[in-house]
C-alpha cells in the first residue's frame, strides 16, 4: 500500500455548513479516505486529515483547496490562529512505501496547479523549500494575510508558484511535503510536573539551560542558571534529535507527563525514547506507568518498536505484523490511560477498513462465497490463497526452528526466513482479493460506452489496461510461489527432522498455487491482441512453471528421503 497523508489547515472553524462542503469535496475524490476534521471556534481553523495514494491525493488536496477558495473569505476572517490564506497551509506527509522525493515532486505539482488553475500565490516550505529560509513556515507566514499585500510586491516575497499578485478574498498558501509528526506522551507516577519537565528536557533536542546543581534538591531545575558574560544561558544539548518535549500535570489523571512531539520517528525511535525516559525517570526516584499516542501513528513506527523489544527477548520477528504490534503496545504501555486499538490508530490499519472483504471473511464464509455461481472469486483467489497458506506454514517452521537450541549457530538464517515469508504471506493475502478486483476491473472497461470514436478509443485502452493488469496479478502469484518453495527446501535441509513435513507441506501447496495461476494468465493471454505481448508472457509462465515445478521435485525427493530416515 502507497500512502500520503495530507493535514490541510483552513481558515474556518466556526461554520460547520462551509467546513462540510469543503471535506465533502475532499472525500468525492475515489480512493482518498478521510481520517479526521477538528475544527476550533477561538482559532477558527480546521485541520483536516486525509490520505491516498500518489496518484489520488493532488486531486483530494486540489478539491479542497478549491472549494475552501470559493466559500472562504479572508478580507473577512478573524482567530486567534496566525494565518495567512483560506487553505493556510497543506503539508504532505509519506507514510508508507513513498520516498520523501516523490512527495516533494507531488507537492510541487499541486502548487503549480493552485498557483495556475485558482490564481492563488503559492509559497512552498520544509522539504519543498526553494530557498533555505522558506524551510520555516512562521518565517513565511511573518505578517500573516493583514501583511500580505505589502510583502508580496517584494522581490524577496515572489510566490514560488502562482501570481505575484495580492488575492484579496484567498489570500495565499504555503505547500510542502514534511516528515510524519508523532505527538506521544509518557506517563510518571507523579503528580509533579518539574519532574516531568526535567526529564522532557534533557531528552529534547534542544535540551536545557545549564545549571549548578542545587545541593539541597536533586531536581536540575533547581539549580543557578550558568551564563555567558552577555548574560546568555549556557545550553546543554538534548539527547535526541528531532525530538520537541515539555512536561506538564494532568488534573484529571492525577499524574505528571512527558509530552513529546517526533518530527522524524524513523531517525529517533519511540521505544529509544521511552527506554530512556524510564532510565531517567527510576534516577528520580519515580517511574514510568505507560504512554499514550495522540492521533494517528505509521504502521511503521509501532513496527520498529515491536521488533526493537522483540530482539531484546532473543524472540524471532518473523512472525504476524499483528502480533509484532501488539508486542509493541505491551511493551510501550499504550494501554495505560486507555485501550489502544491498533486497527482506529494506526493509519495504514485505519484506511484498509473493510477493503479487504474477501481475506477478511471466516473461513466457511470464504468456501460458501466461493461456491456460488458468481464467477469471482474464483480460480485466481484460490491459487493467491493457496500460496499464502505456503507461506504461513513457511514461517511457522522457520519461528519453530529459531527457538530451538540445537540451532542456535544458525538462528539468524531462520529468522531471515522468517520475516521474507510473513511479507509473502501478507502480499499473497492481499493479492486474494485483488485478483477479484483485476477481475471486476474489466467487467467495468467492457461495460463501457462506445458511442462514438473518442469513446471507443478510451474504451479499447481502458479494456487492454484491464486485461493487462488481470495477467500481472497472477504472474505476480506464482513468482511467490516460487520463492516459497524454495524456502521450504532451506528449512529442510538446515531444520529440525521434526518439521520436515511442514516444510514439504508448504512446497505442495505453493505448487498448487504455481500451476493454479499459470492457467489464469494463459486464459486472461486469450483477450489480449497484442502478439509479441502474448509470446512474451507465454514464455515467461512456461519457464517459471518448469522452474518451479523442477525445484519442487528436488524438494519432495529431499523431504521423503529425510522422513524416511
Amino acid at each position: 500500500m502507497r500512502l500520503i497523508e495530507c493535514v490541510p489547515n483552513f481558515s474556518e472553524g466556526r461554520d460547520l455548513n462551509k467546513i462540510k462542503l469543503i471535506t465533502n469535496a475532499i472525500e468525492s475524490v475515489d480512493g482518498i479516505t478521510l481520517l479526521d476534521v477538528d475544527p476550533g471556534s477561538d482559532t477558527n481553523r480546521t485541520v483536516v486529515t486525509f490520505v491516498g495514494s500518489p496518484e489520488v491525493i493532488i486531486e483530494g488536496a486540489f478539491q479542497g483547496i478549491k472549494i475552501a477558495s470559493e466559500q472562504i473569505d479572508m478580507s473577512k476572517h478573524n482567530g486567534t490562529h496566525p494565518r495567512m490564506g483560506a487553505t493556510d497551509v497543506c503539508p504532505l506527509i509519506p507514510i508508507s512505501n513513498v520516498t520523501q522525493e516523490e512527495c516533494i515532486q507531488i507537492s510541487k505539482k499541486l502548487s503549480k496547479r493552485v498557483g495556475e488553475e485558482l490564481n492563488i500565490p503559492v509559497y512552498m516550505y520544509e522539504k519543498s523549500a526553494q530557498t533555505p529560509e522558506r524551510k520555516s513556515l512562521s518565517f513565511i507566514r511573518d505578517g500573516e494575510y493583514e501583511g500580505l499585500s505589502k510583502k508580496i510586491k517584494k522581490l524577496k516575497w515572489k510566490p514560488d508558484f502562482g501570481p505575484s499578485k495580492f488575492n484579496l478574498k484567498s489570500g495565499a498558501s504555503v505547500i510542502g511535503a514534511r516528515d510524519f509528526l508523532i505527538a506521544y506522551n509518557i506517563n510518571l507516577n507523579t503528580r509533579d510536573d518539574r519532574i516531568a519537565t526535567d526529564i522532557a528536557f534533557e531528552l529534547r533536542e534542544s535540551g536545557r539551560s545549564k545549571r549548578i546543581p542545587n545541593p539541597k534538591s536533586p531536581n536540575l531545575l533547581d539549580g543557578e542558571i550558568v551564563r555567558t558574560k552577555d548574560g546568555k544561558p549556557v545550553k546543554v544539548p538534548g539527547l535526541f534529535k528531532d525530538l520537541k518535549g515539555v512536561g506538564w500535570y494532568l488534573p484529571e489523571l492525577k499524574r505528571a507527563q512527558i509530552s513529546l512531539n517526533f518530527n522524524n520517528f524513523n531517525k529517533t525511535t519511540l521505544h529509544e525514547v521511552f527506554d530512556k525516559a524510564c532510565e531517567l525517570a527510576q534516577n528520580r526516584g519515580v517511574r514510568v506507568t505507560g504512554s499514550e499516542l495522540v492521533g494517528l501513528v505509521p504502521m511503521e513506527a509501532m513496527l520498529k518498536a515491536g521488533r526493537y523489544y522483540l530482539k531484546k527477548q532473543r524472540y524471532t520477528t518473523g512472525i504476524p505484523l499483528s502480533d509484532v504490534i501488539e508486542v509493541a503496545i505491551q511493551s510501550l504501555g499504550l494501554n495505560d490511560i486507555a485501550p489502544f486499538n491498533s486497527e482506529v490508530k494506526i493509519i495504514e490499519n485505519a484506511v484498509r477498513g473493510t477493503s479487504n472483504k474477501l481475506i477478511s471473511l471466516q473461513t466457511d464464509d470464504f468456501i460458501n462465497e466461493l461456491s456460488t455461481n458468481s464467477p469471482a472469486p474464483g480460480g485466481g483467489s484460490v491459487s493467491a490463497l493457496s500460496g499464502s497458506l505456503g507461506a504461513a506454514l513457511i514461517s511457522m517452521v522457520g519461528a519453530l526452528n529459531h527457538e530451538k537450541k540445537e540451532n542456535i549457530n544458525i538462528k539468524s538464517e531462520f529468522e531471515k526466513i522468517g520475516i521474507e515469508s510473513q511479507e509473502i504471506k501478507d502480499r499473497l493475502t492481499f493479492l486474494v482479493d485483488e485478483d477479484t478486483n483485476a477481475f471486476n476491473r474489466l467487467i467495468e472497461a467492457n461495460r463501457l460506452p462506445s458511442n462514438n470514436v473518442i469513446e471507443k478509443k478510451e474504451k479499447l485502452i481502458a479494456v487492454k489496461q484491464a486485461n493487462e493488469y488481470a495477467i500481472e496479478i497472477p504472474l505476480e502469484v506464482i513468482s511467490h510461489c516460487l520463492r516459497i518453495i524454495e524456502l521450504s527446501e532451506k528449512l529442510i535441509e538446515n531444520g529440525s527432522s521434526s518439521l520436515v513435513s511442514d516444510a514439504g507441506v508448504s512446497a505442495e501447496v505453493a505448487l498448487a498455487g504455481v500451476r493454479g495461476a499459470s492457467m489464469n494468465v494463459l486464459i486472461n493471454l486469450l483477450n489480449i491482441n497484442d502478439d509479441n505481448y502474448r509470446i512474451e508472457k507465454r514464455k515467461l509462465v512456461k519457464k517459471l512453471i518448469i522452474d518451479s515445478e523442477n525445484k519442487w521435485k528436488i524438494v519432495f525427493d529431499k523431504a521423503m528421503n529425510k522422513i524416511s530416515s
